[in-house]
């Protein structure tokens, strides 16, 4: 039976990372999720989801670099104020994960990516007698494949940003009450 659930935002993240300088990760995130989940565990085909970013709401620990990320070189979030996502199909793989494919658009880009949902719990009740649900999801992309394309060459050569975003998704969802 398929149950219908509310992303708990203040509960939740989604991080990203990226190779910085060809030499270790850099680490951000976004403060501002939202979304559905229509979850049927018997019967995966009837399960859905859908979420959105605020960009604006980026977050790299540095105020110099979000307010660059947040600029036309990057996410220009004036103009693509949401970075969103939208499943297509639920599969289970042999190793026990759930896979979500879907559509995700970044700057008016759409392409499809598979979510690796590699921990999931069960329905919880919490303390205020919500019943809540937990995943965790992971999957790459290249950042060019969304127009996110600025960069600049080391004098040592290489590049200042990588292509590779792992994107990290951890969210609690609140099952709505009918």
């Amino acid at each position: 039976m398929k149950s219908l659930y509310n992303i708990d935002p203040s509960h939740s993240s989604a991080n990203f990372s990226v190779k910085h300088m060809m030499i270790a990760k850099v680490h951000g995130g976004f403060e501002k999720i939202s979304g559905k989940f229509a979850y049927d565990p018997q019967n995966l085909n009837e399960s859905s989801v859908e979420a959105a970013i605020e960009v604006a709401s980026i977050n790299t620990r540095d105020a110099q670099r979000d307010a660059h990320l947040r600029s036309a070189d990057f996410f220009e979030v004036e103009k693509y104020p949401l970075m969103t996502f939208k499943s297509t199909e639920f599969k289970q793989d042999g190793n026990n994960n759930l896979l979500v494919t879907g559509d995700l658009t970044i700057r008016d880009v759409t392409k499809k990516v598979t979510l690796i949902v590699d921990e999931q719990s069960g329905e919880h009740k919490d303390p205020w007698g919500n019943l809540r649900i937990g995943l965790s999801a992971r999957t790459k992309v290249n950042r060019k494949d969304f127009g996110l394309s600025w960069n600049a060459a080391l004098e040592a050569g290489g590049v200042l940003v990588g292509d590779e975003i792992t994107i990290g998704l951890d969210v609690q969802f609140i099952k709505e009450v009918k």
